[in-house]
Formats: C-alpha cells, sequence, structure tokens
C-alpha cells in the first residue's frame, strides 16, 4: 500500500466556475485497472459535469482532504488560498505570457514549494500542443454562429447548446433542420477549425473551394475555409511560409476583404498575435458591400482579428450586437447591425464530451510520462519546480518577484 501513487482531481474554485474536470470516471477506472500502483481520489463538486455519484459507482472515492495526494489535477487557475504547500500541480495556469492577474497565483505558488505543470506546455516532440479543448470550442462555436443567424432572420431556430446533456444530444438536435442558402466562411486550419467543420459536415452544409465561394450564388448553405496561407501573403512577392509568417508578420498583408462582400457567416478561428494585420478594418463595416451579418470569434481576441469584437460575451447571453457606423455595442439581432458571438469558454457548454476528449489525450500522451522521474515531456512542461522557476522558465523572474 506505501507504495501507491495517490493522485487527486481537485474542485474547481475559480470564478465563474469552470465545469470541466481533467479525467472522466471512466477513465478513471480504467488508469486504476491498468496502473495498479495508481490510486485516484475526487474532490466532491456540486458544479462538475460528472456529478460524485458517478464517480462513487465508477470505484473513484470522494475526499475533501486530498492533502495525502502527491499530485493534483485540476483544469483553471487554483485561488491561492486552495493551492496545498509541497504538492505537485497539473492545470492550466495562464502565466507563461505574465498574465496580471495570475502574478499572485504564482508568487504563492513559489512561496509554497510547490511543483507546477502548465497542460499548455506539454508538446509532442515536433513542438505541437498535446491537450487543449479547441476542437470542442470549434463545435459550440460554430453551432452558436448558425444559431444566432436562425435568429436574427427568423429563418430556423437551434436549442443552446449548454442545454444538451451531451454531444449526442446535440447531433440529434439537428435531425430534419433544414438551412436557408447561406454562405459561411471558416478561417483557420487548427483545432478550433477542426470542431467548426465538424457541424458543416453534421449539417450537410457543401464545402467550395475558395475561388468558386468567391464568384457563385447557390441555393443551399456552402460554405469556404481560409488556411493561413490564403489569407496572408507577404507584400512583396505575394507568398507564404508558415515559419516566415510567424517570424514576420508585419511583411504580410491580409486577402480576407473580398469575402466580406459574399459571406453571411464568419466564424473565425485563426491565431492571432499584436503583430498580426486584422482580418478587416472597423471603416470596411461602413461599406454599403459588408454583407456579414454575424460573426462567431472563437478565437475571440477583444479588438484583435476582428475588430468589432469589443468583449467577450458569456455562456447566459452569447451575442451582442455592434452598430455598423460607430461600432457600439446595443441589442442582438437588430437589422443593419452585426452580431458578435465571443465567448471565451465556448468548451464548457459541451462539458462532458470536452472533458473525456481532454482526458483521451491525457491518459494516451502524458500518464505515463507523469509516473517516470525523468520525463523531458514532463520538465519541459514543468514552470516551477519545488517552489523555483525552472531554467526554461526563468525569464518569468521579475513577473514572480513582482518587480515588472
Amino acid at each position: 500500500m506505501e507504495n501507491k501513487i495517490h493522485i487527486g482531481l481537485i474542485r474547481e474554485e475559480k470564478h465563474p466556475h469552470d465545469n470541466r474536470v481533467a479525467f472522466t470516471p471512466k477513465q478513471c477506472q480504467w488508469i486504476m485497472q491498468h496502473f495498479p500502483q495508481v490510486q485516484i481520489y475526487v474532490q466532491p463538486s456540486p458544479l462538475r459535469c460528472f456529478k460524485d455519484d458517478e464517480y462513487e459507482k465508477a470505484g473513484v472515492p470522494l475526499q475533501e482532504d486530498l492533502s495525502h495526494c502527491t499530485t493534483l489535477l485540476g483544469i483553471k487557475e487554483v485561488p491561492t488560498d486552495k493551492l496545498i504547500a509541497g504538492k505537485t500541480y497539473l492545470f492550466f495556469s495562464h502565466t507563461k505570457k505574465k498574465q496580471p492577474h495570475n502574478q499572485h497565483m504564482l508568487q504563492t505558488i513559489l512561496e509554497k514549494n510547490i511543483t507546477l505543470i502548465d497542460y499548455e506546455c506539454l508538446v509532442h516532440p515536433d513542438g505541437q500542443r498535446i491537450l487543449g479543448f479547441g476542437f470542442f470550442a470549434g463545435i459550440v462555436g460554430a453551432h452558436n454562429g448558425l444559431m444566432a443567424y436562425g435568429e436574427k432572420t427568423q429563418s430556423f431556430h437551434f436549442k443552446r447548446v449548454h442545454t444538451c446533456h451531451d454531444f449526442q444530444e446535440l447531433i440529434n438536435h439537428y435531425f430534419g433542420i433544414k438551412l436557408p442558402p447561406l454562405k459561411i466562411v471558416i478561417t483557420g486550419s487548427g483545432r478550433v477549425a477542426s470542431g467548426a467543420l465538424e457541424i458543416m459536415g453534421l449539417l450537410g452544409i457543401k464545402y467550395l473551394p475558395p475561388e468558386e465561394y468567391l464568384i457563385n450564388t447557390y441555393s443551399y448553405p456552402v460554405y469556404t475555409q481560409l488556411k493561413a496561407g490564403e489569407l496572408y501573403l507577404r507584400k512583396d512577392d505575394k507568398t507564404y511560409s508558415r515559419a516566415d509568417f510567424h517570424a514576420h508578420p508585419e511583411a504580410y498583408e491580409c486577402r480576407f476583404l473580398p469575402y466580406v462582400t459574399v459571406s453571411d457567416i464568419l466564424m473565425n478561428g485563426i491565431y492571432w498575435d499584436q503583430k498580426i494585420p486584422p482580418l478587416f478594418q472597423a471603416d470596411d463595416l461602413k461599406k454599403e458591400n459588408f454583407r456579414i451579418q454575424v460573426i462567431a470569434d472563437i478565437t475571440d481576441d477583444t479588438n484583435g482579428s476582428i475588430p468589432c469584437n469589443l468583449g467577450d460575451s458569456t455562456i447566459e447571453s452569447p451575442v451582442y450586437g455592434v452598430t455598423k457606423d460607430k461600432m457600439e455595442q446595443t441589442e442582438p439581432y437588430l437589422s443593419g447591425t452585426v452580431d458578435m458571438m465571443c465567448v471565451s469558454n465556448l468548451p464548457n457548454e459541451l462539458p462532458r464530451d470536452a472533458s473525456q476528449y481532454f482526458g483521451d489525450q491525457l491518459m494516451k500522451y502524458v500518464f505515463d510520462e507523469l509516473l517516470q522521474t525523468n520525463s523531458g515531456m514532463i520538465s519541459n512542461a514543468t514552470i516551477v519546480a519545488n517552489g523555483k522557476l525552472t531554467e526554461r522558465y526563468a525569464y518569468l523572474e521579475d513577473y514572480a518577484k513582482g518587480t515588472l
């Protein structure tokens, strides 16, 4: 018994509360069967998408006090008063870019001799991130964008995703829904875009290559997808290279503008940072030929790749309107406005499926490494080891000391 590895699933305490979890009850059961040396405990939670008794039925003990566990897994940042000294934590810490609102949490982690492994920093050997909820953000974001268009045009009605028990219930909801002719442009090629494409497939919306999409009209719903290489080209020689684009985004121009004149819905899943030009300019909204009525900004950067993203909306109230002349926020679904869907925690609308997907990746690629004593993957994702910043994250020193 002494040689058991005790792992705890912590309750999400950050506000607004997150309802996802790192491992589902069945995944915990599978791990304990296949790794007899591992014992998992779960902290009771009234808000988690899997109920306490689902864990108990799967043979996972409920335990309020997890101080006997060596490793604790959560999803979102942990409030400082809940951090237990000397433990190893895995969660999305949002500290690697020196996010101001998490500075105090990082300082507390250092003070309490905690080891922090950040999910966001876990990568495959080629540098691709292992864990993320982007696929389900894309699914929910695409659904919400279509839902907003249906409400705005009164042409069809979608139920809200968060009222569904799971993804299967959402799929059943699509049976028999006939969409009017409309044109959707999807940007990006990562997990978010693949989630949006899943919804296109489920609804039988037809794909068109960009050049056909731009010039033709159709009597049924269609979409096109613009990857970075179709959206951004070098100003000088009109070429695209991924490495060059990420190194010198200022040398590129955005080629999105023609699509604003032929599209009804934009589903934005493209990566963005400060140096990358936006998809269009604020002044473009004022033009007569700006046809887009709904923008699902799934990437969701306020004033980022979409200039009329005026800030986050919420799961409860996912859509707001923006006036085209002054770019001011207004009620949703008014005529002559652009409706914005800018929810930052979209996967929380399908938490059971999102948790299962996340746990699957964790089990496949990370769990074995976690049990090893010297995993390169784990050490590269360790921001703090026993209360000290690791060499890879030493650049956070001024942030951790509060001398920024």
